[in-house]
C-alpha cells in the first residue's frame, strides 16, 4: 500500500522539479545572451568610429547600447518587432559609399574576408549597426530588467524574437541606403540553392533596394573549393533571382566563379586542382620536378601569387 502512494507522489515531485527547473533556466531551445554583451557592443562601436570606419564621424555608444537595449529588455523575448530598432539605427545610421554594396547568402566567412571590413566592399556586416551584432546572441525577459544568459528563442521557436529582428531592420536599413553598383556573392555549392527563399536576401534586401539608386546588380555565384557545383548562372535558383531582379526593371549581370573570390580561397587550397595556374613560359622550358625543394617553392610561388594579385588587382 505505501509503494503503491510512493510511487504517483515520486512522479508529482519529479514533473514539478522539470517544470521549476525550466522556468528558474534553461526556457528556449536557442543559446543565452552573450557573455560581457554589454562590453562587447559598446567596444565594437568605439573601435568601429575609431579603427575601423572613422570616415563615419563622431557616435554616442553609451547611447547606441541603451537604445539598442531598449528594443528588447523588459519584453517578451518573442514578441520583437524590427521596428523595436529603429532608434538603434538612427542613432548608428551613416552613408553606405557608393558601388561598395555586397549582398550575400550561405557564405559569411567569405564574405567577411573578401569585403576586409569595408576597405573593399561594405556589407551589412561591415556598418556600424551590423558591426554591433555580428556573431552575438542576445534576449530579454518579460516583465525583467535583465538579460537572459541562459536561453533565447530560436527562429524555429518564434520568428519575431530579438536577433531575427535586428538582422531584418539591419537588412532594411542597408538596402534602402545601398546605391550605385550593388554586388550579390552567393554560394553556388549550397544545398537548396544559391539563392534561398525565403533569405533575408529575398525577403527584406530586394523589396527594399531604391530601383532609382540602383545603375546595376552584378550576381557572383562562387562554388566551394572542395564543394560540388549546385547552383550557376542561368540556371536553377539563380535563374529564379535573375528573373526576379530583370521583371524589376533592373540591369543583371552574373558570373560563374568569380576569379577575384577563387583567388582568395585558393590561399586555403594552394594544392586544389581548381586553383591550378596555367604555365606561360615555353614548353621547352617545362619540365618535371625532380625535388620535394622544388615542388615547395611552386607552392609558395603559388600562394605569393595568388597574394599578390588579390591585393592589387581587386582594390
Amino acid at each position: 500500500m505505501m509503494m503503491s502512494l510512493f510511487l504517483p507522489l515520486l512522479l508529482v515531485s519529479v514533473l514539478f522539479m522539470n517544470s521549476f527547473s525550466e522556468v528558474r533556466g534553461r526556457k528556449w531551445k536557442g543559446e543565452g545572451t552573450t557573455q560581457n554583451l554589454e562590453s562587447i557592443a559598446i567596444g565594437r562601436c568605439y573601435d568601429y568610429i575609431r579603427i575601423v570606419n572613422p570616415a563615419v564621424g563622431e557616435k554616442n555608444c553609451s547611447e547606441i547600447w541603451e537604445a539598442f537595449k531598449s528594443a528588447f529588455i523588459n519584453k517578451d523575448p518573442c514578441s520583437i518587432l524590427p521596428e523595436d530598432y529603429e532608434l538603434f539605427i538612427n542613432l548608428s545610421l551613416h552613408t553606405i559609399p557608393a558601388n561598395k554594396s555586397l549582398f550575400w547568402e550561405n557564405n559569411q566567412l567569405l564574405v567577411n574576408s573578401f569585403a576586409d571590413r569595408g576597405r573593399r566592399y561594405m556589407s551589412v556586416g561591415d556598418t556600424l549597426f551590423g558591426f554591433f551584432g555580428d556573431f552575438l546572441n542576445w534576449c530579454g525577459q518579460a516583465n525583467s530588467s535583465g538579460l537572459d544568459y541562459e536561453s533565447c528563442p530560436t527562429t524555429m521557436e518564434c520568428e519575431t524574437n530579438a536577433v531575427d529582428s535586428f538582422w531584418r531592420m539591419a537588412s532594411i536599413t542597408y538596402a534602402k541606403h545601398s546605391s550605385g553598383e550593388i554586388h550579390v556573392l552567393l554560394n553556388g555549392s549550397a544545398v537548396g540553392g544559391a539563392y534561398p527563399q525565403p533569405s533575408f536576401f529575398a525577403d527584406y534586401e530586394i523589396p527594399n533596394l531604391q530601383k532609382d539608386k540602383i545603375s546595376q546588380v552584378v550576381i557572383w555565384v562562387v562554388d566551394d573549393i572542395e564543394g560540388p557545383d549546385l547552383d550557376s548562372c542561368g540556371i536553377h535558383s539563380v535563374k529564379t533571382l535573375e528573373t526576379r531582379l530583370k521583371t524589376l526593371g533592373y540591369n543583371v549581370t552574373c558570373t560563374d566563379n568569380y576569379k577575384s573570390v577563387v583567388f582568395l580561397l585558393c590561399l586555403d587550397y594552394p594544392d586544389n586542382s581548381k586553383c591550378a595556374l596555367p604555365s606561360s613560359a615555353p614548353a621547352g622550358q617545362r619540365g618535371p620536378i625532380s625535388s620535394d625543394r622544388g615542388g615547395s617553392w611552386n607552392k609558395l610561388m603559388f600562394v605569393s601569387f595568388v597574394g599578390f594579385l588579390f591585393r592589387f588587382a581587386l582594390v
